[in-house]
């Protein structure tokens, strides 16, 4: 009897970074009667006013008149002023500076134990225990007076503090709640790549980690 020899399995999937879909032919050079759009990138409601309030400032001193409008939280139109040529309009357009709007992200990569960790990342209130390492996350609130016959109003606000202490050792206290505060105190500490990531999982898990966390 003849026996069929089974056939190589080859992959034909794969992720590409900021991939996308080519549905046609974009073309070469904007035309005056076509609509003038701006996609961004990242879509982003903050961003996209940033744009579009960025572009509307440069517009009234240069031109007198606002051009860029925000119709969702990708795609901001353009109204070309009269006299003015297309490819003008993007090239002065194009060096206005825009801050643009970053999600709170944490990046784990556990085969390299590397973090990264964005700015506006937070943590609420927490408490860890990771073997002989605890770690507490408070917040304590704060009054502010106003001075005599100022009219002004008592405000309250809390003051962020993270406690970090080990067995045989503290580290006593690292102001801020910020998650960049943290790992500094665990740096510190000595604490391994594998053991901050595993103390991030675990504040993720709580539901005190204020932001995405990405594990490669």
């Amino acid at each position: 009897s003849l026996r069929r020899r089974p056939q190589a399995i080859q992959t034909t999937r794969g992720r590409i970074p900021n991939g996308a879909i080519v549905e046609q032919n974009a073309p070469g050079m904007p035309m005056d009667g076509m609509p003038l759009v701006l996609e961004l990138r990242n879509p982003d409601f903050t961003t996209a006013i940033r744009v579009q309030d960025a572009i509307n400032a440069y517009a009234a001193q240069r031109f007198g008149m606002k051009v860029a409008n925000a119709e969702d939280f990708q795609s901001i139109t353009l109204r070309r002023p009269r006299g003015l040529s297309t490819p003008r309009l993007f090239a002065e357009i194009g060096e206005i500076m825009v801050d643009p709007d970053q999600t709170a992200r944490v990046v784990i990569d556990e085969r390299t134990g590397t973090i990264i960790v964005g700015k506006d990342v937070q943590i609420m209130p927490v408490a860890v225990s990771h073997g002989s390492l605890n770690i507490r996350v408070s917040e304590t609130p704060v009054v502010s007076q106003p001075a005599p016959f100022s009219q002004g109003r008592t405000v309250t606000d809390t003051e962020s503090q993270v406690q970090v202490s080990q067995q045989g050792d503290s580290m006593g206290i690292v102001s801020g709640a910020s998650l960049q505060a943290l790992v500094a105190g665990l740096n510190q500490m000595g604490l391994k790549p594998t053991g901050i990531i595993a103390v991030l999982q675990a504040i993720k898990s709580a539901g005190a980690l204020q932001a995405e966390l990405v594990v490669q």
